[in-house]
């Protein structure tokens, strides 16, 4: 590859060569090793601080994790990115090869670390190479927020989000543990896997989230409604709740246990878990002419004993 490729200049722009301590740097640290007030504190963080840089991809810059690569003059890159350079060093062009970092494997093996949702709650410290498996799985991670109605980006804690969906998606918000909600549409034969609904209920100290909407199955226009937990899935195996829907004599009744919101809404959609109503008999519940939807859905949620 051209030594002048844009490619790589645009590499470069996004990563800074970093270059090993220097003498001064060295003589930093020690100059507050015998001093009482900083050496807990100071010469380890600066330690720390300097070898988390090194660490540092420098062109996905995230962590990087065993196999760490390096060219010929030691700069290195994650294995994720090196096919993405086409085996070129983005800070000094020369061909990678396959050359370990070994020494910087090591060094990131004797590392201990804040989970990165320390702001969020978390105060556990964790080896480097268990951090990552860590921080998937850490209860205080933010959730996402779980409006299907668009694209929303906003993550945080519960309180945060219970207070987003309310002012910015306008959301109902009811307190209690039952529910019956009336769904009409003028022309249910226009359905394009548009969210009709979210609702959100406050009940035993918890939020729940009620989404109706229609959707495509198939070659089948169908409605679903179900329940997610605005918590942790460990947490939402306490509750149950039941759902039921009819008209012209007949019902439909579902019962399950609420989804966390860690899944996704589009995962619990596609999973069909949640009460299923084919849009012929959602006509015939509805009454009349078959040509306006008019459901009602009842339900309720409670804690399992």
């Amino acid at each position: 590859m051209a030594t002048g490729s844009p490619y790589f200049d645009d590499m470069r722009s996004k990563s800074e060569v970093i270059d090993p301590p220097t003498n001064e740097d060295m003589m930093d640290i020690s100059e507050h090793v015998n001093d009482p007030a900083q050496k807990a504190l100071k010469p380890n963080l600066t330690v720390s601080s300097s070898v988390r840089e090194l660490l540092e991809c420098p062109v996905c810059l995230n962590a990087m994790y065993p196999p760490i690569h390096q060219c010929s003059n030691g700069h290195t890159i994650c294995s994720t990115c090196k096919p993405r350079v086409h085996n070129r060093c983005p800070t000094c062009r020369h061909e990678l090869g396959n050359i370990r970092c070994l020494a910087l494997e090591k060094v990131a093996a004797s590392l201990e670390l804040p989970c990165k949702y320390q702001s969020f709650g978390c105060i556990g410290i964790y080896p480097y190479y268990n951090k990552l498996k860590h921080e998937s799985q850490c209860s205080f991670r933010p959730y996402n927020c779980p409006y299907a109605g668009s694209e929303c980006t906003v993550i945080g804690d519960i309180p945060y989000l219970v207070a987003h969906l309310k002012d910015d998606h306008k959301v109902d918000m009811h307190n209690g543990s039952t529910f019956n909600h009336r769904y009409v549409k003028s022309n249910p034969h226009e359905v394009e896997n548009a969210t009709w609904m979210l609702t959100v209920f406050s009940c035993f100290g918890q939020y729940f989230c009620l989404h109706f909407e229609a959707f495509q199955l198939g070659m089948s226009f169908v409605y679903i409604a179900f329940l997610r937990f605005m918590g942790d899935d460990n947490e939402a195996k306490n509750y149950s709740y039941s759902l039921e829907v009819g008209g012209n004599g007949r019902k439909m009744i579902w019962q399950g246990v609420p989804r966390s919101i860690r899944d996704s809404h589009r995962k619990v959609r596609d999973s069909f878990d949640g009460l299923i109503i084919q849009r012929n008999m959602a006509l015939f519940f509805s009454g009349g002419d078959r040509k306006e939807l008019k459901l009602r859905v009842t339900g309720r949620i409670w804690k399992e004993q």
